[in-house]
């Protein structure tokens, strides 16, 4: 975690402007518009308007480039927290095109990661010299929830980048990301027509969700990215397990829970993604919904959820292509 953030992979992070609409299930309880509503700003919405900032906020990347530089050091920015970095709404792109790109450029021990859930927007949005050129400290990421966005990566890997990662916070379901990792992706688009792809996604950042609604993660699901980050020598970083604790990553019974210590709410997840919230009407074991691999969960909160997953800490970082 940086000086600037509280976000565990990166050291700073940057904003250009709050707001964004929403564009899939990831984005339900999204946190960036409670903190928006929390503070006063309502800029969720195809009609909202977008917060916009004033010099001084720009200035701060200059500040940090020079603080890594002297240190000879590089360190990360997440562009952006409160934002769809790649949005299509009026003005976004003068700023991109008048401010954010030209202090990218600007900040050479900066490593920029700039993520998006519309990575098709990168083309038509980012420098034409960009994509002829692929700058060293811009990193291209989108997002994957589920196997239905699996798609968001194809995108990725068809756009000039000199390195890419995936963010997949909140995973909600189980994801086969095998062919878009490593050296050699193995799943093609037919409509790609570009020159041959060379190397995969370099980094997979996984996490669970948390505040209101959170919805509970499988650990089958997040051990069968790690294993494939593994085998393709992916970095992989698990940031945390959200709002809800499953029973084998804290040592519990798993065939006998018991209300004690087990958070506000405790049920049963399967591989599926379905839960089934306890009540004392009902569970005397697993086998509530079907052959799927059942597990209890409980909502402990994400302060009090473990960091580990299976008793490892997973913070590995790629190396940028340089």
């Amino acid at each position: 975690m940086g000086a600037n953030s509280r976000i565990e992979w990166t050291h700073h992070t940057f904003n250009p402007w709050w707001g964004c609409t929403k564009v899939s299930p990831a984005c339900d309880h999204c946190y960036a518009e409670r903190w928006a509503k929390r503070t006063g700003f309502d800029v969720w919405g195809k009609d909202a308007s977008r917060r916009f900032f004033n010099d001084s906020k720009w200035d701060e990347p200059l500040r940090w480039d020079r603080a890594a530089a002297k240190a000879g050091e590089r360190h990360r920015v997440f562009c952006g927290s409160m934002c769809d970095v790649m949005e299509d709404a009026p003005g976004l792109q003068e700023i991109r095109e008048a401010k954010l790109y030209p202090l990218i450029e600007a900040t050479p021990f900066l490593d920029w990661l700039l993520l998006t859930k519309r990575p098709q927007n990168f083309r038509r949005f980012l420098p034409a010299a960009w994509l002829d050129r692929p700058r060293p400290n811009v990193v291209g990421m989108t997002t994957v929830e589920s196997e239905r966005y699996l798609w968001r990566a194809d995108v990725l890997l068809r756009t000039p980048f000199s390195w890419r990662g995936l963010s997949m916070e909140p995973l909600l379901g189980h994801v086969d990301i095998g062919p878009f990792i490593g050296i050699k992706p193995r799943k093609l688009s037919s409509e790609w027509h570009g020159p041959a792809l060379t190397r995969g996604i370099d980094w997979v950042i996984v996490g669970g969700e948390s505040g209101h609604g959170a919805r509970p993660m499988h650990p089958d699901w997040v051990r069968a990215v790690r294993d494939e980050c593994a085998i393709c020598g992916t970095a992989f970083f698990f940031k945390q397990w959200g709002e809800w604790l499953p029973s084998d990553q804290i040592g519990a019974d798993g065939d006998k829970p018991t209300p004690a210590n087990t958070g506000s709410e405790w049920g049963v997840l399967d591989a599926d993604g379905r839960y089934f919230r306890y009540t004392t009407r009902w569970m005397t074991g697993p086998g509530v919904f079907s052959d799927a691999r059942e597990i209890y969960v409980y909502r402990v909160g994400k302060r009090n959820a473990s960091r580990l997953l299976d008793g490892c800490e997973h913070v590995e970082h790629p190396e940028a292509q340089r």
